[in-house]
């Protein structure tokens, strides 16, 4: 029997070696009924507990009935259509738990082969594993953990961690109070002296319940606090606490006071997209005007202008307008008053570049448009105002008009697409320019990798989102949570540098570290959606840990839970919250 655990043993760990190798898959299946993953992704939990370390997870994989087979050269039935529909919303039920006695058995396995003193059945350090409990036993069990404690390359003792669940409850008199955590730790570690650390995350802006509907935010930002020597359970954050700010933002949400620009940007994405493919699909226009109606418009304003010799006088006045004295190194919210990127001084192929992203319904658009504008100022009905340093083809044309040096231009093929994506590109570029820089919050050399036209279209269109994306950030913080320059400034320098190594995600979570006292109207009348306390005695690798958590949601997501919890009223106003709780027990056990 001996022999056969020994051999039970091997192979479920020579199965957790295949997963730890390089270039190894994410997921195997052991035996028929038991899935490890390779989890490197944060997990609520986990992170809690061993930080970002990637992790081992063992959980049980249900076997569905096969597809029923098809007999017949036939259209499916109504019924048969609707029970496929919920059959595949049984597929999706995520990881399942193993029975209790399963899961220590190859905990007991992985701990055997992390042991020296064995070795017939000794192999190098494995990553932490953690499996999947089904809460069987009275204390609630919902996971098993184990990390070993390496000396150089060698194993010199293993932690196991318990983690314990509870339902929510409002009640918040029946958890555990922090005498009680404490005295839990001392009894199990005949620790002498503790020391504790606080943590907590607190919801700033996401979505809201309003008279019981749900108000979605495509942008969420959490507050996140740690402290040392927490006095009580629930306390709030002291001043002193270490804080960040969590933020992750999809743009285009429609309250957005950048929807307008977003719009924009889309335009300019579906011309890219046209020049990849072939093919674009034309946002719906803003304008009920058509395209070629607008353009003859501003071709004839040009004309008249033209005619009156107001041109030069109408630009001074225009350029005039557009630039504003704006101070910021000692302003908050007041230097972004106004969230738009509108400016005053647009030149020509700005202008026109507005008035086409807004109606342009079709390629014949395009090229209708710019061969009126090129004709009228190849005949020189027209000298529009453009910068010397014009990056767009429409503008240099236009420069070399006014030597009467002009080049003709075929509007065939893509040209057009390419052409009036080119001005889209410049108009926009400059909108995050005047906005930054404007506001000293960077400089034009820290932006040279944003504005370079030194690479193809594509990506140049890429690296205009990545500004929008940081841009709509940028303004969350400072319209919302009234964040000050002294803020806002190492930010966006912080977060330029990373989208210059990193592709477009708006799944990425920005940080930003700030002082509690910058942000404490925000959450001391509030209530965490996270607070935790861990207990800590000894040092080093031999460190061991005591932790409660709280929280508003589940940190357990393969076990079920009650779901009447954190419901609103009839009248739209929030219950208490309910808190889960979770008690995360540490061992430590010494092999040399």
């Amino acid at each position: 029997m001996g022999s056969k655990m020994l051999k039970d043993a091997n192979r479920f760990v020579a199965s957790l070696k295949l997963l730890c190798q390089e270039k190894a898959e994410d997921e195997l299946l052991y035996e028929d009924d038991i899935q490890i993953s390779l989890v490197k992704h944060e997990m609520s939990l986990h992170k809690l507990v061993c930080g970002n370390l990637p992790v081992l997870v063992v959980w049980k994989k249900l076997h569905l009935p096969q597809d029923r087979d098809e007999t017949e050269d036939s259209l499916p039935s109504e019924d048969i259509l609707n029970e496929e529909e919920a059959s595949e919303q049984q597929n999706d039920i995520g990881p399942q738990p193993l029975s209790l006695t399963k899961a220590r058995q190859l905990m007991s396995w992985y701990t055997m082969s992390q042991n020296p003193n064995m070795p017939s059945a000794l192999c190098s350090p494995l990553l932490p594993l953690w499996v999947r409990c089904d809460m069987s036993d009275p204390i609630g069990t919902t996971w098993l953990g184990a990390e070993p404690v390496s000396t150089g390359n060698k194993v010199s003792a293993i932690k196991l961690y318990t983690v314990c669940s509870k339902g929510a409850t409002e009640d918040k008199s029946s958890f555990l109070s922090l005498d009680e955590l404490m005295q839990l730790h001392q009894k199990r570690h005949r620790a002498s002296a503790v020391e504790t650390k606080g943590y907590a995350q607190y919801n700033l802006f996401g979505s809201t319940v309003v008279e019981n509907t749900v108000i979605e935010s495509q942008c969420s930002v959490t507050a996140v606090f740690k402290w040392s020597n927490v006095e009580k359970i629930f306390q709030m954050p002291p001043q002193s606490s270490e804080a960040v700010l969590d933020i992750k933002l999809a743009i285009g949400d429609l309250k957005s006071p950048l929807y307008e620009t977003y719009k924009e940007l889309e335009f300019l994405e579906a011309l890219a997209q046209g020049l990849q493919t072939g093919e674009a699909e034309w946002p719906d226009p803003t304008d009920p005007r058509s395209a070629v109606d607008l353009t003859k418009a501003l071709v004839e304003e040009l004309e008249n202008i033209e005619r009156t010799g107001q041109a030069q006088t109408g630009k001074v006045v225009e350029q005039k307008e557009g630039k504003t004295e704006m101070p910021a190194a000692d302003k908050g919210i007041s230097i972004y008053g106004s969230a738009g990127l509108d400016r005053g001084d647009l030149d020509f192929t700005d202008q026109l570049w507005v008035k086409m992203r807004s109606s342009v319904t079709s390629y014949q658009d395009i090229i209708d448009c710019l061969k009126m504008v090129i004709s009228a100022v190849k005949h020189g009905k027209i000298k529009p105002g453009v910068p010397k340093n014009s990056r767009n083809s429409l503008g240099r044309l236009i420069l070399q008009s006014y030597k009467q040096q002009m080049e003709d231009v075929s509007l065939s093929g893509l040209t057009p697409v390419h052409m009036l994506l080119e001005m889209g590109l410049d108009k926009m570029r400059k909108d995050y320019i005047n906005y930054l820089i404007g506001r000293e919050l960077t400089t034009l050399n820290n932006l040279s990798y944003y504005l370079s036209t030194e690479v193809d279209l594509q990506e140049q269109v890429t690296r205009v989102k990545k500004l929008h994306h940081l841009l709509e950030i940028l303004v969350i913080c400072s319209t919302f949570l009234n964040l000050h320059y002294e803020c806002l400034f190492p930010f966006i320098q912080s977060c330029l540098k990373y989208y210059k190594t990193s592709p477009y995600d708006e799944e990425h979570i920005f940080q930003m570290q700030i002082r509690p006292v910058m942000i404490s109207n925000f959450y001391q009348k509030e209530e965490p959606i996270v607070w935790g306390v861990e207990v800590f005695s000894g040092q080093g690798s031999r460190e061991v840990r005591t932790s409660f958590h709280l929280s508003d949601q589940p940190l357990v997501d393969h076990v079920t839970f009650s779901a009447d919890f954190n419901k609103t009223t009839v009248n739209g106003e929030k219950e208490d919250t309910a808190f889960f709780s979770t008690l995360v027990t540490h061992s430590l056990i010494n092999f040399i």
